[in-house]
């Protein structure tokens, strides 16, 4: 009994040490490897290399995969270039295996040591997280190290564990075991890392192994298929890509193996020196390699594939009572999860800004239909602010990339000031309705600067709603510039409309709502400063 809960210690300190060190390696560099990883899409070998390498630094297939279906359902990337990334995803999740074929479990105490101490003793958030990492490392070869001692022990104790195991020897127990396994943990890192330490003590045959990692391929697309349940037609190809990489695949070299693997064994063993862990590892590292070199050519067939499966298009969008890029059915991602929410405050802030401008279209025309249109749209917005505010609460429970965490407050203002243009909007058709119910009209002099002043607000929103999104302050000096014209418009135009009152030209009802008006687009300029200023770390106003 002791032996069988050291062997479950030793999972859970693997299992444990996994996926501390790849979250921390997600919270320490995600949001920069992301940015990159969204550039690295042009070319397709680019894209399997970058796919790679971002796979084997955050040790995870499946976070990778996940973000390659959120940018696509975020629009970010297209269904044809995340194929290069999902393949590259495939190459870069055989590190772990590689990585734990080498003996490193007589320095796991000191890699503990160190990473204990830099997140015990760090005092910068960035040398806590890349504890975290090292503290991670040493723990997943602590727990292999637990592991292989058991497994070692196992035969001679339970002599019935290695008949069970020795029944394995049909290729189709294999994939499917491999595939339930992977489901199981999603993650095909795990699943050979820990057949290999079975291989090599001798628990499984090498030619079993090789049917078991096809299935560990197959179980490894769960991560991704959950990612795309509720989100748009693209992101779900996007998924089914992955799915068809890794099913193909199977077939194909389970073909290959049936008919050679009187060959394929000895060459495995010749290049890996005879070592049976390194075999494993190398089998599928080799598996995945393959797949990409026969499938990377006719990866336009796979996304014409993907839409004859998934067919037809994405509803167009009837109403705002929906959320298009995050929602209850998408699955949290840490790595994603402030990349979706950017997107829905995008969509909400230009839902906003097109409500200003019919609700000045509305006042001026004295329409009831753009009047409606705008009490309409308000409605909408309110729902989005409600639901971002929701969603926000919930991903800052979530360990985010330092860069992403420090983004969450930022985000709930930006939600909050967009909603307050959306109620301005609202009060300007009260305006109209009040308006046009008691034929109040202005003079064209006043009509011209509430348009002027109107044409400037519009400039100087759509100014920082693009600064917000790209995360770049280019339009900082303009933005800066149009709030203080628009500051000096507001006290020129309410001192001109005192002397048009002062000289009768306009009505004392009509004169109250000119006033409410230029104030209001005052305070949309405002808040629409905010916006912009919500990705600095200080108001440069107070620098």
């Amino acid at each position: 009994m002791e032996l069988i809960l050291t062997l479950l210690g030793g999972l859970g300190l693997f299992l444990f040490g996994m996926n501390f060190m790849s979250q921390g390696l997600q919270k320490a560099a995600g949001a920069r490897l992301r940015t990159i990883l969204e550039a690295m899409t042009k070319n397709k070998i680019i894209a399997v290399l970058f796919g790679a390498l971002f796979t084997a630094i955050v040790q995870s297939s499946g976070a990778t995969t996940v973000m390659v279906v959120s940018f696509v359902n975020a629009g970010i990337m297209s269904l044809s270039q995340s194929v290069g990334i999902i393949f590259g995803a495939n190459i870069g999740t055989t590190i772990t295996s590689q990585l734990v074929a080498f003996n490193l479990t007589g320095v796991a105490p000191l890699i503990l040591f160190a990473g204990a101490v830099l997140l015990m003793f760090g005092k910068r958030p960035m040398i806590k997280k890349v504890g975290e990492v090292i503290l991670g490392f040493g723990a997943l070869f602590l727990g292999i190290s637990m592991m292989k001692d058991s497994m070692a022990l196992l035969p001679g104790q339970y002599p019935m564990v290695l008949e069970v195991l020795s029944t394995l020897n049909n290729p189709f127990l294999g994939i499917i075991l491999g595939t339930l396994v992977t489901v199981i943990v999603q993650s095909s890192s795990v699943t050979v890392s820990i057949l290999l330490l079975m291989a090599s003590q001798g628990l499984l045959d090498l030619s079993v192994c090789f049917y078991v990692i096809l299935g560990c391929n197959i179980g490894s697309c769960t991560p991704a298929v959950l990612a795309s349940l509720g989100a748009k037609k693209d992101a779900q190809r996007a998924a089914a890509i992955h799915v068809m990489f890794n099913v193909f695949g199977m077939v194909i070299i389970g073909i290959l193996l049936g008919f050679g693997m009187s060959h394929f064994e000895p060459f495995i063993l010749r290049i890996s020196g005879s070592d049976i862990g390194r075999c494993v590892a190398n089998a599928d590292t080799l598996y995945k390699s393959f797949q990409t070199l026969i499938f990377l050519p006719l990866s336009g067939q796979f996304v014409a594939l993907t839409k004859k499966i998934i067919s037809g298009e994405d509803k167009a969008e009837e109403k705002g009572y929906q959320l298009l890029y995050i929602g209850k059915h998408n699955q949290f991602s840490p790595s994603t999860a402030v990349v979706d929410t950017t997107r829905e405050i995008e969509r909400m802030g230009n839902m906003a800004k097109e409500n200003l401008n019919h609700a000045m279209e509305a006042f001026f025309e004295g329409s009831d239909e753009k009047i409606a249109e705008v009490y309409e749209t308000e409605k909408q917005i309110d729902f989005l602010s409600h639901e971002l505010t929701d969603y926000l609460v919930k991903i800052n429970q979530l360990q985010l990339p330092v860069v992403d965490a420090q983004r969450i407050g930022g985000l709930f203002h930006v939600v909050i000031d967009i909603e307050r243009i959306g109620d301005h909007a609202e009060n300007i058709a009260d305006f109209a309705v009040k308006s046009k119910a008691e034929d109040l009209n202005f003079t064209k002099k006043g009509s011209k600067e509430i348009l002027e002043m109107h044409e400037k607000t519009m400039e100087i929103l759509g100014k920082s709603l693009e600064m917000f999104v790209s995360l770049d302050a280019k339009n900082l000096p303009d933005i800066i510039e149009l709030e203080d014209s628009i500051d000096r418009m507001e006290r020129e135009l309410q001192e001109n409309h005192v002397k048009r009152m002062g000289k009768g030209k306009c009505s004392p009802m009509a004169g109250i709502i000119f006033t409410d008006l230029v104030t209001g687009l005052e305070r949309v300029a405002d808040h629409a400063t905010n916006i912009a200023f919500s990705i600095l770390e200080k108001d440069p106003k107070e620098a």
